[in-house]
């Protein structure tokens, strides 16, 4: 399928400017070549872009200068065969759209630029003439062999999901603010509801799809039960069944993926904890979050749009342990991604909802995320994250551990030089104790010392007195209030 279109920016997806298309970096959905290039070296990103989510390479740009070429110069006879790309140098001719994008070359004259539109394929694998089959990783077009190769072939001979009809669903069951922020955010307020989803594949003969369902729905339960996010915190390092059961908080985030999202996240950050630990570059002590932003709010962005949809009885769940916190998502990591190539391999199990969270924002186009998970981990002196398909369930999970028993000790270094080493030295590991969690908040009321030290009520009042005698902490409040609490005496 092929349609032709001449403009000043693109018409299939008019978020692409035409300074995106000249000077923005090449991504898992974009890719520029010189108008040099032959027609049989486009089979390559041609494959790539079919077997993933698609994406559109841009011709006439020098790719390593970014110098505007133009294409006519190379006469209509050449342009026609760049124009047959994907039929002459790939098999099967996967479906794409082709259009011309004025501009002014570098030479100051009036030209064009080709764009072709690749779009994902759909049941079978586009490879080049050659018998190639390449699949778009980041901002490459990588070449697919041996056992990844088998596997992607099994991929692909599946229906995906989020391509099968809803039967329950119709127009009246989307949410018209967000197809309004859509249609927005991709310039196309101008068009139908009808007219964006059936050009996106979320239409399909009249019907919607259960991609259109999970992005959209203005009731995602009665549609989709299972399209939520459960937040789980333990007191602890364990989960402890009946009597000694340790469950905190639980929370349930049901939404449309893109609130689905943004309220997961917004959530999820109201539970973090901060602490305050030594930075070995300065030696200075500083307050951060026990993980990197990013790298939980990627495992967790990651988890939403890339979790198998096909399990609908099944959710994502973030637990949150004092050591840790796990985000495991339903279905094993998609063919050709494995544990072992999982920082530098990417390919999306769901390709339309991808490239919508994409353009909504929430999805970054360059193939950073797990690799700066790891990095941004190392950054904050923390243990590299741990991904696992487990034995026992059909599940993604990813571990990220906090240093909690380093930061602890720095606090206790940190009490102790505030304190006074010759105070400090006279305490019991119960005072100690207390006003080193005194140290990383503001005010505590003596129920949660005892819950947080394991001592009866008396012991822990009697500390508290003496520690106030000592004037090592502060009262607020009578003796019979109840919300009388305690503060270090220099917190104020």
């Amino acid at each position: 399928m092929s349609n032709m279109h001449i403009s000043e920016r693109s018409m299939y997806f008019p978020y692409m400017t035409l300074e995106q298309i000249t000077s923005a970096p090449e991504n898992r959905h974009f890719d520029r070549k010189s108008a040099s290039i032959k027609p049989t070296q486009l089979g390559a990103p041609i494959s790539a872009f079919a077997n993933a989510e698609g994406g559109a390479i841009a011709i006439g740009i020098n790719d390593k200068t970014l110098e505007i070429e133009g294409i006519n110069h190379l006469g209509e006879e050449r342009i026609n065969a760049l124009l047959m790309a994907p039929k002459e140098a790939c098999k099967p001719m996967p479906a794409h759209h082709v259009e011309f994008i004025n501009v002014i070359n570098h030479k100051g004259k009036k030209d064009r630029l080709l764009l072709l539109h690749i779009l994902p394929a759909r049941g079978c694998l586009v490879r080049t003439n050659k018998d190639d089959t390449y699949l778009r990783m980041g901002d490459k077009s990588c070449l697919i062999k041996g056992d990844a190769l088998n596997q992607l072939e099994f991929t692909r001979q599946l229906l995906r999901y989020e391509d099968t009809i809803c039967e329950l669903a119709t127009i009246a069951d989307l949410d018209p603010q967000l197809l309004h922020e859509y249609k927005q955010r991709i310039d196309a307020a101008h068009l139908t509801d009808e007219q964006v989803l059936h050009a996106r594949g979320f239409m399909q003969d009249g019907k919607l799809t259960y991609g259109a369902v999970l992005l959209f729905a203005q009731n995602i339960r009665r549609l989709y039960p299972n399209c939520r996010v459960r937040f789980l915190r333990y007191d602890g390092d364990s989960q402890q069944p009946g009597i000694k059961l340790n469950l905190v908080k639980d929370h349930t985030i049901e939404e449309p993926l893109p609130r689905l999202i943004s309220k997961s996240l917004d959530f999820i950050s109201t539970q973090l904890r901060d602490f305050t630990a030594l930075d070995p570059q300065t030696g200075k002590f500083k307050t951060a979050s026990e993980y990197p932003e990013f790298a939980w709010q990627e495992g967790l962005i990651n988890a939403i749009t890339h979790r198998e949809y096909a399990l609908c009885g099944d959710f994502i769940r973030v637990s949150m342990y004092d050591d840790r916190l796990e985000i495991e998502s339903p279905g094993k990591l998609p063919a050709p991604v494995t544990l072992n190539n999982i920082t530098y391999t990417r390919y999306a199990r769901n390709i339309a909802i991808s490239r919508t969270l994409t353009e909504l924002g929430w999805v970054r186009e360059l193939n950073e995320g797990v690799k700066r998970i790891y990095a941004d981990m190392e950054d904050f002196y923390l243990a590299p994250p741990q991904y696992s398909e487990p034995p026992d369930a059909a599940s993604v999970k990813l571990v990220l551990y906090n240093n909690i028993n380093v930061r602890q000790a720095y606090r206790a270094e940190r009490i102790s030089q505030q304190v006074g080493l010759s105070h400090w030295d006279s305490l019991d590991e119960l005072e100690k104790d207390i006003l080193t969690y005194m140290g990383s908040v503001a005010r505590v009321r003596t129920k949660e010392l005892v819950a947080l030290t394991g001592y009866a009520n008396n012991t822990v009042s009697k500390r508290i007195r003496h520690l106030t005698a000592l004037g090592l902490i502060r009262c607020h409040g009578l003796s019979t209030d109840p919300n009388r609490c305690y503060s270090l005496s220099d917190s104020q």
